[in-house]
């Protein structure tokens, strides 16, 4: 499974979910993949206001702040084949 992070340098809230991503990491695998929001345009655009983001299963997973147990949990999901939602309680 591939957990995408857009994020960008001295980004304190990016740092805090890469973080977080690399604990639950720890006990459920995944690629963990991180993107640079600047080195893509339409990313940038999409997403400026809103880093981090998490992509997990092709969809917006989390936004901003993360929880480890919720993103335990998406990824859980995810593993037994059931989509993973959006989850908007993490739009700020």
């Amino acid at each position: 499974m591939i957990v995408r992070l857009y994020s960008k340098p001295n980004c304190c809230l990016c740092d805090q979910a890469k973080e977080v991503l690399e604990r639950v990491r720890e006990r459920i695998p995944f690629d963990l993949v991180e993107e640079d929001i600047r080195a893509n345009p339409d990313i940038f655009a999409a997403y400026r206001y809103d880093i981090p983001v998490v992509i997990i299963d092709g969809r917006d997973t989390f936004k901003l702040r993360l929880d480890e147990a919720e993103v335990e949990a998406c990824l859980l999901r995810a593993t037994r084949g059931t989509p993973v939602a959006h989850s908007g309680d993490h739009e700020e």
